[in-house]
């Protein structure tokens, strides 16, 4: 897969809804009545983190359910793509980039959103032909008016902001022209999923689904 056509199918993924969840899961067995609340509150597209050792059986179940389309976040070596689209994954998002990383992603065709978190690591990713990006940690850089900036010399790049997005300031990255989506965990808070709340997170999924964006 050439950077061009991640791009491609990344940014078409971006616009299904305005927010990606960002999912950590520790059980399991939370996995499918996780991602069925969640795509049924209108939020298809769903990373998990791989930060659980039950992160590759989550992305699996997950997979099973209609309607989703399911990545796997925080990937930094060849070795977990490869451990990633054997577990199902239709994409990848990674906090950086390197090298080794956009390779292996090309080599096993899996569509990746490549962090950045400056202007000359967006450069440097546009150069190879991504133009669409993760921008993160969005707040910790800045938040809205730096990527704000960050657009204005470099209109061929569109973000996905993640990292402190929240629904108070999420309104103000989807106004932004050079923003596609966001990336949040508040549409899956711990306590919901411990208690086995999916009807409350339907509800905040349809809250995020409905947020305007430009």
């Amino acid at each position: 897969m050439t950077p061009q056509d991640a791009s491609t199918s990344n940014e078409a993924l971006c616009r299904l809804a305005p927010v990606i969840p960002v999912l950590v899961v520790d059980d399991v067995a939370h996995a499918r009545p996780l991602a069925e609340a969640l795509v049924a509150g209108g939020l298809p597209v769903l990373e998990v983190t791989l930060r659980t050792p039950v992160a590759l059986d989550v992305i699996r179940e997950m997979a099973k359910v209609d309607g989703g389309v399911v990545g796997a976040g925080t990937l930094l070596t060849p070795a977990d793509v490869e451990a990633a689209v054997a577990a199902g994954a239709k994409f990848g998002v990674s906090p950086g980039a390197t090298d080794k990383l956009l390779d292996a992603c090309e080599a096993a065709d899996l569509p990746l959103l490549p962090g950045a978190a400056t202007s000359s690591e967006a450069m440097r990713l546009l150069e190879r032909g991504y133009t669409v990006q993760k921008f993160f940690p969005a707040e910790a850089n800045g938040g809205v008016p730096a990527l704000k900036s960050i657009g204005a010399p470099i209109p061929q790049v569109r973000f996905c902001p993640t990292g402190g997005v929240s629904p108070h300031n999420a309104p103000d990255y989807l106004a932004l022209s050079n923003t596609l989506c966001v990336g949040g965990s508040w549409v899956a808070p711990k306590d919901a999923v411990l208690a086995g709340d999916w009807a409350r997170i339907e509800e905040l999924a349809r809250a995020a689904a409905a947020l305007p964006r430009t």
